[in-house]
């Protein structure tokens, strides 16, 4: 079976994508909410920062047993309906968290923020890639939008700390995004899905040949999806550390460096954007930008003393390492998996959660050693990822072979 798109002429592309792009800017609400309200949940709870602290790893949780589900049902039902059960997900959240003094509650409602994110995913890329006829260019914005989010979010805390108004408005707002662009979801309509036969009779031998491939190029991105995502939690956790500790870097010149990524990472959303629009080959971009990554972090860690090298290097890592190569890596394994895009996108960020677990952990007996040791074993990951892509790329080369 293979999937194809029917795209009835009132579906407004426009409208749509717009609507699924604001969906991730209020994901990237839901993303920092808890930890920029950190100290005020705390006080509402009457608990310490810790505790919520421990409330937010509900998240993680809820992207990892959830991943997997809703990424099947996407092809079992409809995409339009994990979006719409990513967003009332999310507006529950919202709304409960401000309603709530209970611990055990509010970390309920953390999992049920993961939940909303894995069915945004599963709902959104599945429904970008297939408007665009398996080209994934839109699905880089995703990153963007976020980022936006990301951006705004302390921005709104920040005066509302500074004017001393209730912490909950930030809630408030997210939750008025939600209910708008619900709204406005209500009458867009999604590209139906439908799924035509293949032709059989193929060679066994030329069948058996392709499974293996196939096979083999689908181990390599369920543990790129881990090592992509490895890659920049390992970045974003120790980076500011790893400046002050190993790097000499005062407090402001050390959180320069994760702002410099921060803006190196929104530059290499709109570059990849342009480089995907005109077509540039999916492998030779995720190729070149994971050496690209592993060539900043060798100047991090072996020229990182020069500042100024320090602060093109994490500016450089930012475009290379989360400007969306995971988002590509997706892409092209929903494009070797078709008839089952929803399934693919739920197992490749099920790997990536994996690796939110295990990266605080695995660096964290590092830093044992040293912050530096910490920092510089991502290395290791991002040779990995490049082995892994040039490993994708070859397969791919085999096409003959088909």
């Amino acid at each position: 079976m293979q999937a194809t798109v029917t795209e009835e002429p009132q579906i407004n592309r426009k409208r749509l994508t717009l609507s699924l792009y604001l969906n991730y800017l209020i994901h990237g609400f839901g993303l920092i909410i808890l930890a920029q309200n950190m100290v005020a949940l705390g006080g509402a709870w009457s608990v310490p920062v810790k505790t919520v602290s421990f409330v937010i790893s509900g998240v993680g949780i809820g992207r990892l047993i959830s991943y997997l589900i809703t990424g099947t049902s996407a092809d079992l039902f409809s995409r339009k309906l994990l979006v719409n059960i990513g967003m009332f997900s999310y507006l529950i959240f919202a709304v409960g968290m401000i309603m709530t003094h209970s611990v055990p509650v509010a970390y309920c409602l953390a999992i049920l923020a993961g939940v909303a994110n894995s069915a945004l995913d599963a709902g959104t890329y599945t429904t970008l890639v297939e408007m665009n006829n398996g080209n994934g260019y839109d699905t880089i914005l995703i990153k963007g939008f976020a980022s936006i989010g990301e951006f705004i979010l302390p921005l709104i805390v920040a005066t509302l700390s500074a004017n001393n108004w209730w912490f909950g408005w930030s809630f408030i707002i997210m939750a008025a995004l939600i209910i708008l662009n619900f709204l406005n979801m209500l009458t867009v309509k999604f590209p139906q899905v439908k799924h035509v036969k293949t032709k059989t009779g193929t060679d066994f031998k030329k069948t058996t040949r392709y499974s293996l491939k196939r096979a083999v190029q689908t181990a390599v991105l369920l543990i790129y999806g881990y090592t992509s995502m490895a890659l920049m939690i390992w970045f974003t956790q120790w980076i500011t550390l790893f400046a002050q500790k190993s790097l000499g870097a005062g407090n402001l010149a050390a959180h320069t460096l994760m702002s410099l990524y921060s803006i190196g990472s929104m530059i290499g959303v709109v570059a990849l954007f342009i480089m995907l629009k005109r077509e540039v080959s999916e492998l030779k971009l995720l190729v070149s930008l994971n050496v690209i990554a592993v060539l900043a972090l060798l100047v991090l860690v072996f020229a990182g003393q020069n500042m100024v090298l320090a602060n093109l290097a994490s500016l450089v890592f930012g475009f290379s390492a989360a400007g969306g190569i995971m988002q590509t890596g997706l892409t092209v394994f929903m494009n070797i998996y078709p008839q089952h895009r929803g399934m693919v996108t739920g197992a490749f960020y099920f790997f990536g959660s994996i690796a939110s677990f295990t990266v605080p952990l695995i660096t964290g007996s590092l830093s044992t050693i040293s912050i530096r040791t910490a920092f510089a074993a991502n290395l290791v990951v991002g040779l990995f990822g490049v082995a892994l892509m040039i490993t994708l790329m070859v397969l791919q080369k085999t096409k003959g072979e088909d």
